[in-house]
């Protein structure tokens, strides 16, 4: 997984008790730091999604900053009741080309959020070439909490889309039309031709999303990926359902039958590279079962943030299915989807 900077900057800050990094930030007694707690979903100025999580523990901000292809941990987190400021360390350089990864040692980039109800702005004071400070700005809105564990007995469905017909790419259409694609129809399958081989989050080759956006749905498909190969499967745009083999040096979080870098499967229950496998994966109410390869291996659990990569942040929002191409070479075919007609109630 991990993307192109131009076409995601996943952007989540998230609090946990748990960090070995403590982001510790004295706060007064009286600032009320609830009006900054929630869920936040943004849109950069380039369109490119960003999704943050504000929280707290025991009166102190600890924060966990993810951007594509950037260090997570952030430092000197406060809030003085009218603006949220925090520290990265991150590479400021130019890039080697066009919507490649920021080059250049690290340096400590300042972050400023202002909380007004239910709308954020972050100023993000990004140092230019020519030794300024250039200040750029990011708008988004409170989401909603999640919703409880759906009853999926109770779920129905609609008719069956069939969404590759095996012939050629009618319905599907890079996610960024400026990279270039290897992506073609061949023999009843979608390939996925690329000469990288390696894992790194910044690729000239592009991914492959569906025109039409979906909300919950049910979805199966099959996929071969070579041993060592990376691919994935975004559901709604969002949320990655990890392609690799059984064998590859990614595994839990990061493994076949996880949701990447935010849900572990309970077992590998991946087939050895070079061989066909299967998804099924029901989405509803935000969260996510999947089944590979006949194996239930994520059964009905939220998915808190959308995973680096993501063309939305916004979890409440329909979006499309696309796959990964800008890692290594992977083929797909069978693919179906059902739509959920109406929705279930908790569980």
């Amino acid at each position: 997984m991990i993307h192109k900077l131009k076409t995601a900057f996943i952007f989540a800050l998230t609090l946990f008790s748990g960090m070995s990094y403590s982001a510790k930030a004295q706060e007064s007694p009286t600032v009320n730091t609830n009006v900054a707690l929630g869920n936040w979903s943004l849109v950069l100025p380039n369109g490119a999604a960003g999704w943050m999580t504000i929280g707290q523990h025991e009166g102190a901000l600890k924060a966990e900053l993810w951007t594509v292809g950037m260090g997570r941990a952030t430092d000197n987190v406060r809030y003085d009741g009218n603006t949220l400021t925090f520290y990265r360390k991150i590479s400021v350089g130019a890039p080697e080309y066009a919507g490649g990864p920021p080059t250049g040692p690290k340096v400590n980039v300042k972050h400023i959020a202002t909380i007004d109800g239910d709308r954020i702005t972050v100023d993000m004071q990004w140092p230019n070439s020519a030794g300024d400070i250039e200040e750029q700005r990011f708008h988004g809105k409170r989401l909603r909490p999640l919703p409880p564990r759906p009853n999926l007995d109770q779920v129905q469905y609609g008719e069956t889309i069939e969404l590759f017909n095996g012939r050629d790419l009618t319905g599907w259409r890079l996610t960024n039309p400026s990279q270039m694609s290897g992506w073609k129809a061949e023999d009843g399958e979608l390939v996925n031709t690329t000469p990288k081989l390696s894992f790194d989050p910044f690729s000239q080759y592009g991914n492959l999303r569906t025109d039409r956006e979906f909300d919950d749905f049910n979805l199966i498909l099959e996929f071969n990926v070579p041993k060592g190969g990376n691919s994935g499967v975004y559901l709604r745009g969002r949320y990655e359902a990890q392609v690799v083999d059984r064998d590859s040096p990614m595994q839990g979080i990061q493994g076949v039958g996880a949701i990447f870098s935010r849900m572990a499967p309970s077992t590998n229950a991946g087939k050895l590279g070079g061989q066909w496998q299967s998804y099924d994966i029901t989405l509803v109410d935000r969260h996510v079962t999947v089944i590979l390869n006949g194996t239930k291996v994520i059964d009905n659990q939220p998915i808190v943030g959308a995973t680096n990569g993501a063309l939305s942040a916004d979890d409440e929002a329909p979006g499309p299915i696309y796959l990964q191409g800008d890692h290594t070479a992977v083929r797909y075919r069978n693919l179906y989807l059902r739509p959920v007609v109406r929705a279930s109630g908790p569980r």
